[in-house]
């Protein structure tokens, strides 16, 4: 069984910045992608970054520049660096990961239970 904790949501004002974790844990093979995922009240969910195990990274056009997504090479953990927030960035962000579990070649798709983000004066 794999659980995602995401970390680091918080209020702040245009401009500024925050830093979100993801730890993964449980029986967990390897991961593939990690990713950034958020959503808002009346908003479909978005896509904001997400990192192969390859180093391959890609972000949603809307935090292009703004945003990086990194991860530990020796751990089950990554994050989203968020620079230059903006008031549309006011989310629920969750973090995901593919990943093997138990030695299977199957891969699944797991979910952290989110973390809010709110950019606001």
């Amino acid at each position: 069984q794999v659980q995602l904790v995401e970390s680091g949501g918080d209020l702040v004002q245009p401009g500024g910045s925050l830093r979100l974790s993801c730890a993964a844990s449980g029986t967990i093979s390897s991961i593939s992608i990690m990713r950034w995922v958020r959503e808002a009240p009346g908003k479909q969910r978005e896509l904001v970054a997400f990192v192969h195990r390859s180093g391959f990274t890609n972000y949603a056009d809307s935090v292009k520049g703004r945003f990086t997504i990194s991860r530990d090479t020796t751990g089950n953990t990554w994050y989203l660096q968020m620079n230059s927030l903006k008031p549309e960035d006011t989310a629920v962000y969750y973090c995901s990961a593919r990943a093997k579990v138990d030695y299977s070649a199957r891969e699944s798709d797991y979910w952290g239970q989110g973390t809010q983000v709110t950019v606001s004066s």
